[in-house]
């Protein structure tokens, strides 16, 4: 009889087979050591949201016991939630990262960009965003966007190369057959890169409870004065909300996804626990973005538009 490892540590002859979630942690760390091998000056995107925290865990997880050889890059849209930039400041001094902030009010005060008359800056990111990435000389970004999350995002591979402009040309997608990732790209050109391309928002979730990730309160159901605006459930604040006719009410809420406040809505939910979440993930039938961003309903192709022009 020939004596296997198996055999040896008294174990079964079932092979050994990752769990979905290691699955999906392996590809993201592959993703960061790729980035790290093959680019002079890649950037973490870290706005605090649930996606970069993420994201964050994985390029420690890749690079302990080492620092994290990235920095991070927020573009602050001045409408933040009071609790993500708390959450964000810590989370930076906790870990000794560098933080670059491309501040959206900035260039409004400078003449750069006008307010939009809804009052959301969401939109206005693109060119802080930009800017940033062209004076900053960054060559590869990392985003936390999911296919699952929009079609225009579904649409996008794991190495996104961007123009000169930063722009987005679906017709530029290159193949990426069995995990090789192409990074090649001109001077003046950036990659943008997607280490959970793959992941569903259930799967976000699960990781979290899995590794024990802290996140920002308002992920979890809590009472806040909330107003209604085209069908969702709006934080009242100093961008413009809400209106004569719109009444401001204290509901339980909790938030799928974090934004601008103009323009991200909160859900009814009694999910004080990561497990309650969950399992109202579970059954939900739309994604977080569809149910909860105004921005991603200004037309059936708002996100595409915006990636062309080099937004996320």
């Amino acid at each position: 009889m020939t004596t296997t490892v198996a055999h040896v540590h008294g174990e079964t002859d079932a092979p050994y087979a990752l769990s979905h979630l290691d699955a999906l942690e392996s590809e993201a760390v592959h993703i960061f050591r790729e980035v790290a091998g093959e680019f002079e000056k890649p950037v973490i995107l870290f706005s605090g949201g649930k996606d970069s925290i993420v994201m964050l865990h994985l390029a420690l997880k890749a690079f302990a016991p080492a620092p994290v050889p990235f920095a991070l890059l927020h573009v602050d849209t001045g409408h933040n939630f009071p609790e993500v930039l708390e959450y964000r400041d810590r989370t930076v001094a906790e870990h000794g990262l560098r933080l670059h902030v491309a501040s959206v009010q900035d260039y409004i005060d400078a003449g750069k960009l006008r307010e939009r008359p809804d009052g959301t800056r969401n939109p206005l990111q693109t060119v802080p965003l930009t800017e940033a990435i062209q004076q900053l000389k960054f060559d590869a970004v990392f985003g936390g966007g999911r296919r699952d999350e929009e079609k225009a995002r579904a649409k996008e591979r794991v190495f996104s190369l961007r123009d000169e402009f930063s722009q987005w040309d679906p017709r530029r997608q290159r193949p990426e057959l069995w995990q090789l990732y192409n990074g090649r790209h001109a001077p003046g050109e950036h990659v943008r890169v997607f280490p959970l391309s793959n992941w569903t928002e259930l799967d976000v979730w699960q990781y979290i409870a899995r590794e024990g990730i802290e996140l920002p309160e308002i992920y979890f159901a809590h009472e806040r004065e909330v107003f209604k605006r085209n069908g969702m459930w709006l934080t009242a604040g100093e961008w413009g909300g809400p209106k004569e006719s719109e009444t401001p009410e204290t509901r339980l809420i909790r938030y799928r996804t974090v934004g601008d406040m103009s323009c991200t809505g909160a859900v009814d939910s009694d999910a004080v626990t990561l497990d309650a979440v969950i399992a109202e993930i579970a059954v939900s039938r739309l994604t977080e973005r569809g149910a909860t961003r105004a921005d991603d309903k200004m037309s059936e192709a708002a996100m595409e538009d915006r990636k062309r022009e080099g937004y996320f």
